[in-house]
């Protein structure tokens, strides 16, 4: 039960969706790194044909609220793609230059290019949530965001980007055992702030936003998948199966190159490289 369609919230209120994933994935806990581990060697070896056919332009967009994995899912979910035709996009608070464009400025020259797999660490979509909890931009103004942003993924999806939106939905229970861990972990420091545990007070506030977020920017060709982030094993195997199922989809192929071509290169292959010795 991991089809991509099981993930999106329909009539469902985000905050009543799971979070631990049990009943989603039915596998014991070596099966399912065996199976992971399966599904990523699958993805880097999609990621390398889409790389090389140069046709379409892939999107991953990772939401969530603070330690429901985004960080940890670049790291199990791509890592063994081929840097060379992925990148990670990590958005932080817009720099004096990026305020004076629009919002999306920032966004849209992050993109991917054709046949490049980008990954947001956050994205576009903090530009909306952000200030509708914390009522920093008028009601008019945010609402109108949801609207750009829908028009903006649609003019993407039909120029041949393909989008992936997951939100990474964990419980306040879990994640104040992680900021817990972090804080007991001198290792793990780097990552917390004081604003980890004040933005735990906005709880219900981040997933009415989240939900209006899903609700109005879900469509066929960008679809939000609610992905149960408590249990990080069931996480990442979620989203490579998501992830893989629909890059199967669409028979990315190598490209050919002309018989005549070939023989040409092997013909100047044999005049030019230096003969093999037999064993």
């Amino acid at each position: 039960m991991t089809k991509e369609k099981h993930f999106f919230l329909g009539n469902k209120r985000l905050a009543s969706f799971p979070t631990k994933g049990e009943q989603f994935v039915k596998l014991n806990n070596e099966d399912l790194e065996t199976k992971t581990h399966h599904l990523g060697e699958r993805l880097a070896d999609l990621q390398e044909v889409l790389f090389a056919e140069n046709k379409y332009k892939i999107l991953i967009v990772l939401q969530g609220l603070d330690t429901s994995g985004k960080d940890g899912t670049v790291k199990h979910v791509f890592g063994a793609t081929n840097p060379q035709g992925v990148r990670v996009v990590s958005f932080k608070a817009p720099t004096e230059l990026e305020q004076s464009h629009d919002y999306l400025w920032r966004v849209h020259k992050a993109l991917p290019a054709n046949g490049e797999m980008v990954i947001f660490n956050r994205s576009h979509y903090e530009d909306y949530v952000v200030p509708k909890v914390h009522k920093s931009l008028p009601a008019k103004t945010t609402t109108q965001r949801l609207k750009d942003i829908y028009a903006f993924e649609k003019m993407l999806t039909n120029e041949n980007t393909v989008i992936f939106k997951f939100f990474l939905n964990i419980s306040l229970d879990e994640q104040a055992r992680r900021l817990q861990q972090r804080l007991e972990n001198d290792n793990k420091h780097w990552k917390f702030s004081l604003s980890d545990l004040t933005e735990r007070r906005y709880w219900k506030e981040y997933h009415k936003a989240y939900e209006e977020v899903i609700r109005a920017t879900h469509s066929k060709e960008s679809p939000w998948a609610i992905i149960p982030a408590d249990n990080k094993g069931i996480r990442n195997y979620i989203i490579s199966k998501i992830l893989v199922d629909r890059l199967e989809s669409l028979h990315p192929k190598l490209p050919k190159f002309d018989s005549k071509v070939i023989r040409q290169l092997k013909a100047e292959a044999d005049r030019i490289l230096p003969k093999q010795k037999p064993l």
